[in-house]
């Protein structure tokens, strides 16, 4: 085996190797961005050779995408799965965030890509719809008068709330929240929403 194959350090390449190279895609994409990291950077990181990384991946275009894909694949479980709160409080929990939470790797690909037909554009399409999706769901189990229309509002005070954060370096989640909570009384029927409370005391 030439040290080419095992790559830098001399660590095999194989078992864990795609793996390592994910593991620095998430770290030095999120840090630095996509269009300043360089595949010699990633291979450096991951501490495999240039070779060994295009065995796993054809190009960084199928990395990129790649990392997208893992990056949130149950689309927020941690929130809209909770069995310990009614759906109005998942809604609102979708608002707690903290400020220091990195841009939304989805919005900063698309921002950086500029190319609608890349993979990774596809795939941020696909989760910020599938984030919709599930806000719609919720709101109807909240029983909103027009769940669809209410989950698009919410995904775009979210989208809105994490730029305008990264922007003013100041957190915006909270006035989101108090706005996403004026849609939601709105959205649900003063009859859903006595049934709400009710529930709310009971509990």
């Amino acid at each position: 085996m030439t040290e080419l194959e095992k790559g830098p350090k001399g660590r095999r390449r194989g078992r864990g190797a795609r793996e390592r190279i994910l593991s620095a895609s998430q770290q030095l994409f999120r840090e630095q961005g996509i269009n300043r990291t360089g595949m010699d950077q990633l291979c450096a990181a991951a501490q495999v050779s240039k070779r060994t990384a295009y065995q796993h991946f054809t190009g960084k275009e199928e990395l990129v995408a790649e990392y997208l894909r893992r990056f949130d694949p149950s689309v927020l479980s941690g929130v809209f799965d909770r069995t310990d709160l009614t759906p109005r409080e998942r809604l609102l929990a979708a608002f707690d965030i903290p400020p220091t939470t990195p841009l939304c790797p989805y919005i900063a690909a698309a921002v950086e890509l500029h190319d609608p037909q890349h993979p990774a554009s596809q795939y941020a399409r696909d989760y910020k719809k599938a984030v919709a999706a599930r806000l719609a769901d919720t709101a109807r189990e909240a029983g909103a008068a027009d769940p669809e229309q209410l989950g698009e509002q919410l995904a775009l005070l979210i989208d809105g709330a994490a730029a305008r954060t990264r922007v003013l370096n100041a957190d915006a989640f909270p006035a989101a929240a108090a706005i996403a909570a004026v849609l939601i009384d709105n959205a649900i029927p003063a009859t859903a929403s006595d049934d709400r409370r009710r529930e709310e005391v009971s509990s």
